[in-house]
């Protein structure tokens, strides 16, 4: 431990001493721009407050990236000989950074951008001061840019011109969802944002060549009192220019679409290459799509007119050529999808006509109306593909390695269904010198077929509100050999999925059979001590033991995961996920309704097996806060409970909940943590699961070099069961609201995240603070050792 420290602490210093010399180079009388800080105005309120963060992106020079708070980059990219270059200079110059030299006219240039930032929020009489310091250190600068916002102006009256007179009955119907408010700011940005919104209503209705420059706003601020009188105009169509050179404006044109052209097979390197690739193509008419192929389409026209919610003569939609795409690309078939649409001729167009409240003809408005010829070309990706997944974890008593393989044709009946077969081995070893039995090895097949519909008995129109419709059917068989007990899982399901047009996914699965087959249970491993014994008398976990029972599990599931991560890939997100699980309700409604079941041993059965009957449900939320342009603060909670009832004394194993491993608690290996606190509860295999889990982590993300990006977390957590049972479990294993922050444990860490693009690998090394099974006054633990720590490696984020 002492050899560790000193290692670490010879490191910091180096980087201290190294950082410091990062002024030694600068030519004489420029500064090393070391600090940048940006004081926000105080006395405005919160709300109307303009931080800090959004000021940043203003400002014209920012200090160089440090490292363990010293100018590491900097000292490395100085280390760099400027005469020479070969590999490892240009290594040097690579990693590092240029200093950032203080330059006067680059600020002076910053606080003309930010008074024009917070006049655009609608701050008029804003200032900006700006202190440079030069004298604290030497030939390094650092500036402070105060801001002082003043009273802001607000608007006091909204009026609208429309030029184009179609479109009054339109938008003035639709101003209840107005951004724009008597009393708000006047804020440039809120203008932009409701051009946008009234764009994108008019584009949903017809209007596919408006656009936000259309929209025009005037601002009277003359008035006095800081008060905004504005005025909204809409402007017709910009339909070209005279012979001297003149706008020629006309009303703005609704579009219907005529024809509607798919090529599933598009290929742009053909069409580039091949002069006689459209003469060989065919077209074929199928309930409003003109598919055009060569020799046989790919895929069958069926599945693209389920998938395509685009017809002839209906009015152009923007939101249902997004939707279009969405679901084109959601099938997994297709590479790219492009959609595109060409003005028919103007001899095409024709006239609507729109009548107001009053019946005459004074309330009349025409309007003009055209066509489009949509083009949907979508290009195929690979249809076959293989994938290897690789997870590994260590401690200092155990470790395990798991592998998967897997295939996957993602058009296996010309319907765009998604076949995947997939190879799981696994093997762990336990290091202990006391463990009776050491090895254990998995082995499991997983088959899959999803088709891009919902599979119903009965049919089902297109459903509006229904997105990405699939229906995946399962097969799967699983064996486990443990140190002490053998099974087989064997399980068979059908889940539907599907979305809404945001940011929610569903799924529900109605059929969900496993069958759990255990043989040679070896049930010392589940026993504990009895303190009231003469000896050393050893007395089974009854409930541990139940939940290994071989039985037949049957029911349902729903699960609902919201992400808005794709509304802002570099911004702050939101996640979701909720999961509710029942089983052997049906079968238990069924047996004691039409029949006379007989118990056998405590319990009923169905072909000759117990089924189980118990609920479950969890709830997972994690928020995002980008703290930079890469780093991030990521948060996650977690909560769980499952119970057993009717013809079950305990929870099925694999439902049951588990701390430890690479996505929580990380101090910790897989199911080495809990129940509660009972006291050292680890025989020579670890098996601690419980009916309540509780778990929070915290973790801050943080770029290195490339694609090597870090992290450090902190972790807290337990399980527990929720019922007591002294004759099964001690009481410290039982979930009690007055005493489970006492049992929760701690741990910290660093990670390391290498970004492939097409996935992220994970190691995170954990350090267990506080372990509610050591014994009371040994749970904090002070000393490092390593048997405390956990090393798991992972594919993606944890959370």
């Amino acid at each position: 431990m002492r050899k560790i420290c000193r290692i670490v602490a010879a490191v910091m210093l180096g980087l201290a001493g190294s950082a410091c010399s990062v002024t030694r180079q600068l030519p004489e009388g420029s500064y090393f721009l070391q600090k940048v800080r940006i004081e926000e105005d105080r006395s405005i309120p919160r709300r109307e407050r303009i931080t800090a963060p959004e000021l940043e992106k203003y400002v014209r020079q920012t200090p160089n990236k440090r490292l363990l708070g010293t100018n590491f980059y900097v000292w490395l990219y100085g280390q760099a000989n400027p005469g020479k270059e070969n590999g490892w200079n240009n290594w040097k110059r690579r990693v590092g950074e240029a200093p950032v030299l203080f330059d006067l006219s680059q600020t002076e240039r910053s606080v003309q951008n930010l008074k024009v930032y917070m006049d655009s929020k609608g701050f008029f009489s804003s200032r900006v001061l700006c202190e440079v310091d030069t004298v604290s250190r030497r030939q390094r600068a650092k500036v402070t840019f105060r801001t002082f916002q003043g009273e802001p102006y607000r608007i006091d009256t909204v009026v609208y011109e429309f030029r184009d007179a179609f479109l009054g009955q339109i938008i003035l119907p639709d101003t209840a969802r107005t951004l724009l408010h008597r009393g708000d700011i006047f804020d440039v940005s809120v203008l932009d944002d409701e051009r946008e919104r009234i764009t994108a209503y008019l584009r949903d209705r017809g209007y596919y060549n408006f656009s936000v420059n259309n929209i025009v706003f005037r601002a009277d601020t003359l008035s006095g009192d800081r008060r905004v009188k504005l005025r909204m105009v809409v402007r017709r169509n910009l339909a070209g220019y005279d012979e001297r050179g003149r706008a020629r404006m006309d009303d703005n044109t609704v579009y219907r679409i005529d024809r509607i052209n798919v090529f599933p097979d598009f290929d742009p390197t053909a069409i580039r290459n091949d002069t006689t690739f459209l003469a060989r193509l065919d077209t074929l008419h199928y309930r409003g799509l003109d598919v055009i192929y060569e020799k046989r389409p790919n895929i069958r026209p069926s599945v693209l007119r389920q998938t395509i919610p685009l017809y002839p003569n209906y009015i152009y939609n923007a939101s249902q050529v997004s939707r279009t795409y969405s679901e084109l690309m959601a099938l997994g078939y297709f590479k790219s999808a492009k959609i595109s649409f060409e003005e028919q001729a103007a001899d095409t167009l024709g006239v609507i006509s729109y009548v107001g409240p009053q019946a005459d003809s004074s309330a009349t408005n025409y309007a003009r109306e055209g066509y489009l010829t949509c083009n949907i070309l979508c290009t195929p990706t690979l249809r076959q593909s293989f994938k290897v997944d690789l997870e590994g974890s260590t401690t200092s008593s155990f470790y395990g390695l798991k592998a998967t393989v897997g295939y996957q044709n993602r058009n296996i009946f010309r319907g765009a269904e998604a076949f995947d077969i997939s190879f799981t081995t696994g093997y762990e070893f336990m290091k202990a010198p006391d463990a009776k039995k050491k090895r254990a090895t998995e082995f499991g097949v997983t088959t899959a077929l999803t088709f891009p519909r919902f599979l119903l008995p009965w049919h089902v129109g297109r459903l509006r509100s229904v997105n990405q419709p699939r229906t995946k059917v399962e097969l799967s068989v699983n064996f486990q050999d443990r140190p002490y007990y053998r099974r087989t899982l064997s399980s068979a399901g059908i889940t539907y999925l599907w979305s809404n047009n945001r940011y929610s996914s569903f799924s529900l699965r109605p059929i969900d059979i496993n069958v759990v087959d255990v043989t040679n249970l070896d049930v010392s491993f589940l026993m504990v001590d009895n303190p009231d014994s003469e000896g050393e008398e050893l007395t089974p976990n009854r409930y541990l033991l139940e939940s290994f029972n071989t039985q037949f599990i049957g029911g349902l599931s729903f699960g609902y995961s919201y992400n808005n991560q794709r509304k802002n890939l570099s911004g702050n997100a939101t996640s979701i996920r909720f999961n509710l699980e029942t089983a052997g309700n049906l079968i238990d409604g069924v047996e004691h309704l039409f029949f006379a079941p007989s118990r056998s041993e405590g319990h009923y059965t169905i072909f000759g097996i117990p089924y189980a009957q118990y609920f479950r449900t969890d709830l997972s939320v994690s928020r995002k806060i980008m703290l930079g342009e890469v780093t991030a603060l990521v948060g996650h909670i977690y909560g769980g409970v499952a119970m057993a009832y009717g013809n079950s004394s305990s929870v099925p194993f694999d439902r049951q909940f588990y701390c430890g491993g690479s996505n929580g608690m990380r101090g910790w290996a897989p199911r080495t943590l809990g129940q509660g606190s009972v006291p050292d509860p680890h025989s020579s295999f670890p098996v601690q699961t419980g009916d309540v889990k509780l778990e929070a982590n915290l973790e801050l993300r943080f770029p290195i070099w490339g694609i090597v990006h870090g992290a450090t977390f902190f972790d807290l957590g337990n399980v527990w069961y929720i019922r007591q049972n002294p004759t099964e479990y001690s009481d410290d294993a039982v979930f009690r609201f007055d005493r489970f922050y006492n049992q929760l444990g701690f741990n910290t860490g660093l990670g390391l995240r290498f970004d492939i693009k097409f996935a992220v690998l994970r190691l995170d090394w954990g350090i267990q603070l506080h372990n509610p099974n050591n014994p009371a006054g040994e749970r904090w633990i002070h000393n490092f050792k390593w048997k405390n720590t956990a090393l798991n490696f992972g594919v993606g984020y944890p959370f």
